[in-house]
């Protein structure tokens, strides 16, 4: 999948935590949306006018397609959707997420 094709199908799949992600897709949605966090603020120092209303609203709309698609990529490896609260572990649940998303898909079935 195209980076691109990734971050627009996320958007467009924002409230439908059915189906699966794939790896590339995953992280083609995370890289983008990463860039444009980090490049917003940056376009929008040229242009004072418009303030800090555009960062915060992508960063607050971010939240759906971030979640939907994570619990997909964690369906995709054949984990429930629980698994998401594993980054509030201290310390060690974040990387334990991670570790869990870069998996090859259908490396685990799901137990009956």
């Amino acid at each position: 999948m195209e980076p691109v094709e990734a971050f627009t199908t996320a958007w467009r799949r924002s409230f439908n935590y059915s189906g699966r992600a794939t790896r590339a897709e995953y992280w083609w949605f995370c890289l983008l949306a990463y860039l444009i966090q980090f490049f917003l603020p940056l376009l929008l120092a040229f242009v004072p006018a418009i303030g800090a209303g555009p960062v915060f609203v992508y960063g607050l709309a971010q939240i759906f397609p971030t979640i939907s698609i994570t619990v997909r990529r964690l369906r995709d490896i054949g984990k429930d959707w629980k698994w998401l609260f594993i980054s509030f572990v201290p310390f060690i649940g974040i990387f334990w997420l991670i570790y869990l998303l870069c998996q090859p898909s259908g490396r685990y079935e799901k137990e009956v």
